[in-house]
């Protein structure tokens, strides 16, 4: 059974904790993976690049010069893209780049890039946060006790806690989420996944996998 570091909210070594072995010790899929960050990467595009072609820019009711004798290449109007201030061809136009995956696989992607993580012992477990207040010096200081501080660490919040996001958000290398918003892109763009205990007692249930 996997296993990781357990740490007091004021990040005090208190032993090993046992981590669920459906999501922890799955099979590493690395295309399944690939799959669910590029579909994450392709959904956060807004698509709304947008240009003028030929048929919409202004002007060109006529023929810009006749059509012979004038030792010039010959036009038929001012909106061709060959001419300054003409329409341009093969734009982009406002687009989708949404890429819907089955449940299942960003279910085998997700379980798999925590898998990766467990084997190379960079998932961690801390006990809830529950800052009073915004206070990033003590979010640094407590990362500086763990040994974070020069790592890209994942810090997943078993929920949604405003203080400990105000907390983190000026921190470099740190990413705070809450556990609802996990996804395999965040996971292997961080070194090291942090998790709050009460986060990792529920995560089974809330992401369903």
């Amino acid at each position: 059974m996997p296993t990781a570091v357990h740490y007091s909210a004021q990040g005090d070594e208190l032993g090993q904790v046992d981590l669920p072995e459906h999501v922890f010790e799955a099979p590493i899929r690395t295309h399944t993976i690939w799959e669910a960050v590029r579909a994450y990467q392709a959904n956060q595009r807004q698509g709304t690049s947008k240009v003028k072609s030929r048929a919409e820019v202004s002007g060109g009711g006529r023929k810009p010069w006749r059509q012979k004798g004038t030792g010039r290449a010959r036009r038929g109007t001012i909106r061709s893209p060959l001419n300054r201030g003409g329409g341009r061809a093969f734009g982009p136009k406002p687009r989708s780049y949404t890429i819907t995956l089955p449940k299942k696989v960003r279910s085998a992607a997700l379980r798999g890039a925590l898998s990766a993580r467990a084997r190379d012992n960079e998932v961690r477990v801390i006990d809830r946060l529950g800052f009073g207040a915004p206070r990033t010096h003590d979010m640094a200081s407590l990362l500086g006790k763990i040994g974070l501080t020069e790592r890209k660490c994942l810090l997943v919040l078993g929920d949604y806690d405003e203080n400990a996001f105000l907390s983190s958000r000026n921190i470099p290398n740190l990413c705070t989420i809450s556990l609802r918003d996990l996804n395999t892109y965040v996971v292997m763009r961080s070194e090291t996944v942090l998790f709050e205990s009460e986060g990792l007692a529920q995560i089974e249930e809330v992401l369903r996998i």
